[in-house]
């Protein structure tokens, strides 16, 4: 059973079909490219499977669970996150609070616990503590955890946004235009941070990104959509020389 299977999704708004007869599945630790042009409907896809829009037709299994009229929270739950293309931190909170506020969906302490100050709230947040700066020193920010998230640099935002979302302990990893704003290096660096996290983590991941180098560096498979709809999928080799996808959005210069 693939751990996500999407089967002839469909969004409108209006009259507009942002995303038509959508079909795709990911296993169990893959490592997957969604790529396309600008206003393909990538981001939408995201926003359908994690509950942020809800779908026109079609079905998301998640493991062996309908995703159909989740929550975003609910969702998470399930273990699913993502990152945005816009990095949405709690910016004015500081770095370990960030990462802190993603572990409070699997903490174990009671409502009552955290109201009366019972010695159950102490540990657990005691724990939360121990896991992010464990995660914190993964991404080589455990000497930021007491900054304010917005006064990072922006490559460090990146990393934090991952690291909070890796914070939910989830099965699929959501990463939408990771490289975005990075220079050569930088990106790099993320391709070998992006299989570290799938080997470290063992989980699957489904990568948003116009930058060929990174997703033909990293992805197993590659699902290429255009005006929302899949034309064509395969390993990277195919993508790169697939006649669609280079008059639809690769150029002549990638292959």
């Amino acid at each position: 059973m693939p751990l996500l299977k999407i089967e002839n999704l469909s969004k409108s708004f209006g009259g507009l079909k942002a995303v038509s007869n959508l079909n795709i599945e990911i296993n169990d630790k893959e490592l997957i490219g969604l790529i396309g042009p600008n206003g393909a409907g990538k981001t939408t896809v995201f926003n359908l499977l994690t509950g942020v829009y809800d779908k026109s037709e079609g079905n998301i299994t998640f493991g062996d669970k309908n995703l159909s009229g989740l929550k975003p929270y609910q969702v998470t739950h399930r273990g699913m996150a993502r990152t945005f293309q816009n990095i949405r931190l709690f910016s004015d909170l500081s770095v370990i609070d960030n990462v802190k506020i993603a572990y409070h969906q699997r903490t174990s302490y009671s409502m009552a616990s955290a109201i009366f100050r019972l010695p159950g709230y102490y540990s657990g947040e005691a724990e939360m503590e121990r896991k992010a700066l464990e995660l914190l020193k993964i991404f080589h920010l455990e000497d930021k955890a007491q900054e304010t998230a917005k006064n990072l640099p922006y490559g460090e935002q990146r990393r934090l946004e991952i690291a909070r979302a890796l914070a939910t302990e989830p099965k699929l990893l959501l990463l939408d235009e990771p490289a975005a704003g990075m220079n050569p290096q930088e990106t790099q660096d993320l391709m070998n941070l992006i299989r570290w996290i799938r080997e470290q983590f063992k989980l699957a991941i489904l990568l948003i990104e116009h930058d060929m180098s990174l997703v033909m560096g990293v992805c197993e498979r590659i699902y290429v959509l255009d005006y929302g709809m899949i034309i064509a999928q395969g390993a990277p080799d195919e993508i790169k020389s697939n006649p669609k996808v280079i008059e639809a959005y690769l150029g002549e210069e990638v292959v």
